[in-house]
């Protein structure tokens, strides 16, 4: 299974499908808040089957208004922002509500269809409808807060699930910047060895082997061991040696621990190409590359200096001080490691163009 896949079923499973709602969690909600409103009202009428036959009949009317308000006024008027409408609209469910619900109770219950009111009604009062419309109101907008909720968290998550996508996009993206550069600068070190028919050519394409295993394979991988990244440099610059003479000044040194030590695949290799794009190919004198690397507890010291190249007077090229393998770095650094885990120095002194890159590891 390759990156595309791994982040792909990494995605899936935290999708906002798991905000869905189905009609199971309509039943289980509805159950509940029936069971306690038969529970509440029955210690008010101090009669159960009298709270339990009026909530049979309340809770069709709770669940039309809940239902016509949330699927079908709120998308139509609120949502385009008809407030005016809406409000009407609300209005006119609860009238045609309070009418419904008063005569299903008075002859499906009996004459008094507010029994916990303050005296038998011998009809509509608007002291009965108030209290009516407040409660369905309360109802309507208990269930709209619901939904509202859930699809606020269902946008969030998709919003949070596309920034991953274009994260891991942008990812794979300066990964497949790197491999293609680097095997093109390694086929060129061979194929100014076979001009010259060198009889080093075996040993650098058993090298350019151990370098295409470890860009096939490795790279796919979130994370590698700092070890392979390090021996993926030293196959590089046995490579690079080979293509200049003594004039090129290699030192590279190791220490510290490296075991269970991993990082980006393809991060640190940028800054030593660099050293060669634009530095020793393009130098006229003699030139040092130092690459120092230092592990101490959970942090890579990584530090490389190259001479800046030195330019006749007549040349017209200019001095350039990084190029795309800089760029790249910084923002897989962006991407792939939080601000606190890494700090990244770029500057000359001395003569000297210097990178030093502190990372958690």
């Amino acid at each position: 299974m390759n990156i595309n896949n791994n982040v792909d079923s990494f995605i899936d499973q935290n999708s906002s499908k798991g905000f869905d709602i189905n009609y199971k969690h309509h039943i289980i909600f509805w159950c509940i808040y029936f069971i306690f409103n038969s529970l509440r009202y029955s210690n008010i009428h101090q009669d159960f089957m009298l709270s339990f036959h009026m909530n049979l009949i309340g809770f069709p009317i709770h669940m039309a208004i809940a239902y016509f308000n949330v699927y079908y006024l709120m998308p139509k008027f609120v949502f385009k922002k008809k407030y005016f409408s809406y409000t009407i609209s609300v209005i006119a469910t609860l009238l045609v509500m309070l009418l419904v619900k008063y005569y299903a109770t008075y002859y499906f219950i009996g004459p008094n269809v507010w029994p916990e009111g303050p005296e038998e009604l011998e009809g509509l009062t608007l002291n009965y409808a108030t209290t009516m419309m407040v409660g369905e109101l309360y109802v309507s907008s208990f269930v709209a807060a619901i939904k509202l909720t859930i699809d606020w968290l269902k946008e969030h998550s998709k919003l949070h699930e596309l920034e991953k996508r274009q994260l891991s996009t942008e990812l794979r993206f300066l990964r497949s910047q790197v491999s293609p550069h680097f095997f093109f600068n390694t086929l060129n070190n061979v194929y100014s060895l076979t001009l010259e028919k060198s009889d080093r050519a075996p040993e650098v394409i058993l090298k350019l082997s151990e370098l295409m295993r470890y860009l096939l394979y490795a790279t796919k991988k979130n994370k590698q061991d700092l070890k392979s990244e390090l021996d993926c440099i030293q196959n590089y610059l046995d490579l690079e040696r080979l293509r200049f003479d003594e004039s090129l000044n290699i030192n590279f040194s190791i220490s510290g621990d490296l075991e269970n030590k991993r990082i980006s695949p393809m991060l640190l290799i940028p800054v030593i190409e660099n050293c060669f794009k634009h530095g020793a190919s393009k130098n006229i004198g003699d030139m040092i590359i130092d690459i120092d690397v230092q592990v101490s507890e959970d942090f890579l010291h990584f530090k490389v200096s190259n001479t800046i190249p030195v330019h006749s007077p007549e040349s017209l090229i200019p001095i350039r001080s990084g190029g795309i393998g800089l760029s790249n770095l910084k923002k897989r650094l962006e991407l792939g490691y939080k601000k606190e885990d890494y700090h990244l120095s770029i500057y000359e002194k001395e003569k000297m163009f210097n990178v030093i890159l502190k990372l958690k590891v």
